[in-house]
């Protein structure tokens, strides 16, 4: 089997509805995974931009999500599980797409990582650079799902 990423009200590679963005209600879309690797002890979740002006935007950090835990619902909340980093926009948890008016279609990258440790030892409220040095040498797998949004 292979380790996979589903976000639930938009296919892969297609565009996100409204509702998950800043034009709309800004919450997040509900998740779901599966088929993670043995040994698998934690997940770790980034939603990032990398088409944004000034390089990668980080719209979602969030880790030490157990084991056992294979779904995010709709409007997840920071504190309901794991521990969530401070997004691009400075607060914890979800920021919906949110790209300038007149630059195009951004792509928006959904990754839940598979970690071999239930703990990554990071406070809440990290940031991305924090997360990645975390996760140096820890993942054992990596699902991607991608989005697509752009404002006129």
């Amino acid at each position: 089997m292979v380790f996979t990423l589903k976000v639930k009200g938009f296919g892969d590679g297609e565009s996100i509805p409204k509702r998950y963005t800043c034009d709309g209600a800004d919450v997040s879309p509900a998740l779901e995974w599966l088929d993670e690797p043995p040994g698998t002890q934690s997940f770790a979740l980034i939603v990032d931009d990398p088409d944004a002006p000034g390089g990668t935007w980080n719209h979602w950090l969030l880790w030490d999500v157990p084991a056992h835990v294979h779904t995010l619902a709709e409007d997840f909340r920071p504190g309901s599980v794991g521990a969530s980093g401070k997004n691009d926009f400075g607060r914890l948890g979800y920021g919906g797409p949110c790209p300038p008016k007149g630059h195009g279609v951004h792509r928006y990258r959904f990754t839940v990582l598979a970690a071999d440790r239930p703990v990554l030892g990071l406070p809440p409220g990290a940031k991305r650079p924090d997360l990645d040095r975390a996760l140096k040498g820890r993942i054992l797998a990596q699902a991607q799902y991608l989005g697509r949004y752009g404002r006129r």
